[in-house]
């Protein structure tokens, strides 16, 4: 079966879901200052988004300072788009929320008109993620719904099932990682992610092997059906990021030789 018709993302300069893979890369400051200093950072860095990961920031429970920042940010970057995504310690993040104070956060956040894109925990409590969504789409800020299983990777068909999951409560973008415990696993990632692309997904997707083992999957996506890559510049946010550099060079030498067929 061939690849079914993907609807992009387009948010400001960058479309995401068609052509190379778009390198992401996480900011991860506890403060103005360290965030700020992450962002200088990027100077010179082939980046396409930035992910702020509001779960390192030292006063997450004060909604009005997550909402400067987020503020102060998108002016910093110029017109790099801005995803904001509070992890939370139950994927692997530092925030420790209840769903109610999990939906303010997100939804002040996506209605304080600094950001692009907002990652939702799709198996938060169902009121709290459609508060989200329905939050993010007035403001047209799109969603990407997000899985991360640190420990370990489920079969194909239950990745495939969460993605659909995804997909059927209205992200505009489906995102999965898994942790590989051998090279067989990473293949299963990889064979989800294709079926997932080729006979489901109308919109992007964004899969992932962590850790060393998963390096690979993060570098060949593309030929898979995955839309985007997380690439550091500086501390990593996650097992197995690569540096955003070396990333671009992996990422152009793949595109190169798709296209020659």
């Amino acid at each position: 079966m061939g690849d079914r018709a993907i609807t992009p993302v387009r948010v400001q300069n960058v479309t995401i879901g068609e052509g190379t893979p778009k390198i992401i890369v996480p900011i991860t400051g506890r403060t103005p200052g360290e965030l700020h200093t992450q962002v200088e950072a990027l100077t010179g860095v082939d980046v396409d988004l930035v992910e702020w990961r509001t779960d390192f920031y030292d006063t997450i429970t004060d909604t009005a300072s997550v909402v400067a920042q987020a503020r102060d940010l998108a002016g910093q970057l110029a017109g790099i788009p801005l995803l904001a995504t509070c992890r939370t310690r139950h994927e692997g993040g530092e925030a420790d929320l209840t769903d109610e104070a999990y939906a303010d956060l997100n939804v002040a956040v996506a209605e304080s008109g600094a950001v692009d894109l907002v990652d939702v925990e799709y198996r938060r409590d169902r009121i709290a993620v459609d508060r989200i969504v329905g939050a993010a789409h007035a403001r047209k800020v799109a969603v990407v719904a997000s899985n991360h299983d640190f420990a370990g990777t489920p079969a194909k068909d239950e990745i495939v099932a969460r993605l659909v999951a995804m997909q059927d409560l209205g992200a505009d973008i489906c995102k999965i990682a898994v942790m590989p415990h051998d090279a067989a696993d990473v293949l299963t990632l990889l064979d989800a992610t294709r079926t997932m692309h080729e006979e489901f997904a109308d919109r992007p997707i964004v899969t992932m092997a962590m850790g060393g083992l998963g390096v690979v999957s993060r570098l060949a996506g593309q030929v898979f059906g995955s839309a985007a890559t997380f690439g550091m510049v500086g501390t990593a946010s996650a097992p197995g990021q690569v540096g955003a550099a070396d990333l671009k060079v992996a990422l152009t030498l793949l595109d190169r030789a798709l296209a020659t067929g």
